[in-house]
């Protein structure tokens, strides 16, 4: 049985809305390219560390802040990504500010 690590990278809290943003790995597992998992309110989407919609839907203004979040914070996210593929501890990173 393959192990999951369920990573929460940061929740993002602006004042009109709020994202929830998970790096999720399974061990073993066929996985997409490095991507998070995306959830507002009642949708969800797996968006790509590059902005690329993998699955899902987003609001436009939400899709354009999480997007915002994604090139500030690249290098970071693919740091953590590689440090899932490799079953190792990854630290929070900051939200949107």
């Amino acid at each position: 049985m393959a192990a999951e690590k369920r990573i929460f990278l940061e929740d993002l809290h602006m004042p009109e809305c709020k994202h929830v943003i998970k790096m999720l790995y399974e061990a073993g597992g066929k996985h997409n390219k490095p991507h998070v998992h995306v959830e507002y309110g009642e949708y969800e989407a797996a968006i790509g560390i590059d902005g690329e919609v993998l699955a899902g839907v987003l609001p436009e203004k939400q899709y354009r802040l999480v997007s915002a979040w994604l090139v500030l914070h690249e290098e970071e996210l693919y740091e953590a990504w590689n440090n899932a593929v490799q079953m190792k501890q990854l630290s929070k990173i900051n939200p949107l500010a």
